[in-house]
């Protein structure tokens, strides 16, 4: 498998758990915005895997979401 045909799935990951978590809050990403600092639209790129995020930023949404940052890296589990 060429390089260039990896899937970022620890990015995939990361988009997922973000989602999971912020709706479980019941929060918009216009809400998890401002709690981390941020644009609406750097979490929507966060959430469909456009934007590759810093380990600062992830520190920031851990934050804002009330986790560790490591939960945001594991692999999604559902969370009912």
């Amino acid at each position: 498998m060429s390089k260039s045909t990896l899937k970022p799935t620890l990015r995939k990951n990361f988009a997922e758990n973000v989602r999971s978590f912020r709706t479980q809050l019941g929060i918009s990403q216009e809400g998890l915005a401002e709690l981390a600092g941020f644009h609406r639209t750097y979490v929507s790129q966060v959430e469909r895997c456009v934007a590759n995020v810093t380990i600062d930023n992830i520190e920031k949404l851990a934050h804002a979401l009330n986790i560790r940052p490591a939960a945001l890296l594991e692999l999604p589990t559902i969370r009912d």
